[in-house]
């Protein structure tokens, strides 16, 4: 049905009588087509027409630009969320409507198979399955004309024509069998049995040659082998063995006390196919499991793989966040500082100036460090900052006008490197938000202990103001880099109404 504006309302019944004339119909498909529907319409795939019943083959939440070709290459720009259904006008009434239903059933069924067999992975199944079913049918054929022509070379022909035509029909229809499906392998190997002794036994006793399956029937025990379940291949070895024994027994071949005879018939015609298709069974299954755990220990690498680069990522990021956060702060207090002191107090603002070019630098000398870091590259020797440095960074803090007093206890010179940098880095991050959020001096104690190093900060905070509300990245670098070494963070207001942070980080975990 078409909407007041010439667009496709798919999902409501689309009616069309027999008095719409021609040029209404050919107008119809074209707008089904060309209609871009909101993402809560249904999208046509395919329609069926006839004279009174429009069909639609839909599906929800797909890009207009879908089709039936980007469907079965799995190219379309929006996966399929929706399910696939059959939009039917009114209920069918005529035979030409019934066969139209039929049609839009089945081309329903296709785009089922599309979507099922659309993967990789469900291509593959189907490749498989093909190359399968034309190997089958080949080595079918192959039994059926080298039985047959051993047949024909019997001169059982020559002795009875219709015996000879009756053997070549029989054991060439239980022949070609063998390219029946894998499920039919238990009856294709009965029949090959049943045959083999009992056209012995009939030949024998009518004084024609006796020539039943070879070929045939060692295919038959290598599909029950290869085919069937454990418990019905079992089943199938004594049934082989007796057709294998009993055929020459039948046909006065081999004598029933000729143990020895019988045995190794048993063996060669019998159990010898079985073991090799079980043994090919097998030796598949292994290998498509040792594929799967390949398949699997690659995922698993991969995935490990890009954990370790969302570390990594992160790590940079913090990194970076730490660097730029805590100059652009000093340079944009100092840059303000300036601007106000530029109408009365040209000295101040040459200060705040100072300090701007100065945190700039820096800035510039800890972004370098990060990309020789990156790189892979230090050619001058560069270390990563540690709590040695702690001095100039909190000057440069103070200069930004922030007043910090610090405490350490302890040898804080002594700790392990990659220690050390998380310490500074930490330090850092803190005395960032006691300068972004503060509004007052900051007190910043750094405590070496036998077993833990201890980092506390607290700076007053307006009443209105709370420094995670901001976009919590700095505290979650913080809690980030105490996480590596098994460290904790708490934080929050005092009783003094202060902000206080502390962070404990286990040393012997570096």
């Amino acid at each position: 049905m078409l909407g007041p504006a010439g667009r496709t309302q798919v999902g409501v019944p689309a009616l069309h009588n027999h008095q719409q004339d021609e040029r209404q119909r050919r107008c119809t498909a074209p707008s089904l087509r060309s209609a871009r529907p909101a993402p809560s319409e249904l999208v046509p795939l395919a329609l069926v027409r006839s004279p009174t019943t429009l069909f639609a083959v839909t599906s929800e939440n797909i890009a207009p630009t879908r089709d039936l070709a980007s469907l079965a290459r799995g190219t379309a720009r929006r996966p399929a969320r929706g399910i696939v259904r059959l939009v039917q006008a009114n209920p069918t009434r005529t035979s030409l409507e019934r066969t139209a239903n039929a049609a839009a059933r089945r081309l329903l069924r296709s785009l089922a198979a599309v979507r099922s067999f659309g993967s990789a992975g469900g291509l593959e199944h189907v490749r498989v399955r093909r190359s399968l079913a034309r190997q089958s049918l080949l080595v079918a054929l192959a039994a059926a004309t080298v039985d047959t022509v051993f047949i024909a070379l019997s001169g059982m022909f020559a002795a009875s024509p219709p015996a000879g035509t009756a053997m070549v029909l029989s054991v060439g229809a239980v022949d070609l069998a063998l390219a029946a499906p894998p499920s039919t392998a238990a009856a294709v190997t009965v029949a090959q049995v049943v045959l083999r002794v009992v056209a012995a036994w009939l030949l024998h006793h009518n004084g024609l040659p006796v020539r039943v399956t070879d070929v045939g029937y060692l295919v038959a025990g290598y599909r029950a082998g290869a085919w069937l379940s454990d418990r019905a291949a079992l089943v199938a070895v004594p049934l082989l063995a007796i057709g294998a024994s009993g055929a020459g027994v039948a046909a006065g071949g081999i004598a029933a006390r000729d143990w020895r005879l019988l045995l190794i018939t048993c063996v060669s015609a019998g159990i010898v196919p079985w073991l090799v298709g079980r043994y090919t069974a097998g030796r598949s299954a292994y290998i498509a499991e040792l594929e799967q755990r390949e398949q699997l220990r690659q995922q698993q690498q991969h995935a490990a793989l890009d954990r370790a680069l969302a570390d990594e990522r992160e790590a940079i990021a913090r990194d970076l966040h730490d660097v730029i956060s805590h100059h652009v702060s000093a340079i944009g207090i100092h840059a303000g500082a300036a601007r106000l002191a530029l109408a009365g107090d040209p000295g101040a603002a040459t200060r705040s100036l100072t300090a701007v070019e100065d945190a700039s630098r820096a800035a510039m000398v800890d972004l370098r460090r990060q990309l020789d870091l990156l790189h892979g590259r230090d050619e001058a020797g560069r270390r990563q900052p540690g709590l040695a440095e702690i001095e100039e960074l909190v000057d440069t803090v103070r200069a930004a006008g922030l007043d910090v007093e610090v405490h350490t206890t302890g040898a804080t010179a002594a700790l392990p490197e990659s220690l050390d940098v998380i310490v500074y880095r930490i330090v850092q991050e803190l005395l960032t938000n006691a300068l972004r959020h503060g509004s007052g001096p900051a007190r910043l104690s750094v405590h070496r202990r036998p077993d833990r190093i201890l980092i506390e900060e607290t700076n007053p905070v307006a009443a209105h103001d709370d420094p995670p509300a901001s976009p919590h990245r700095g505290l979650d670098g913080i809690r980030r880099r105490a996480d590596l070494f098994g460290g904790t963070v708490d934080h929050g207001r005092d009783p003094t109404d202060r902000w206080r942070i502390t962070v404990s980080i286990p040393i012997g975990a570096a």
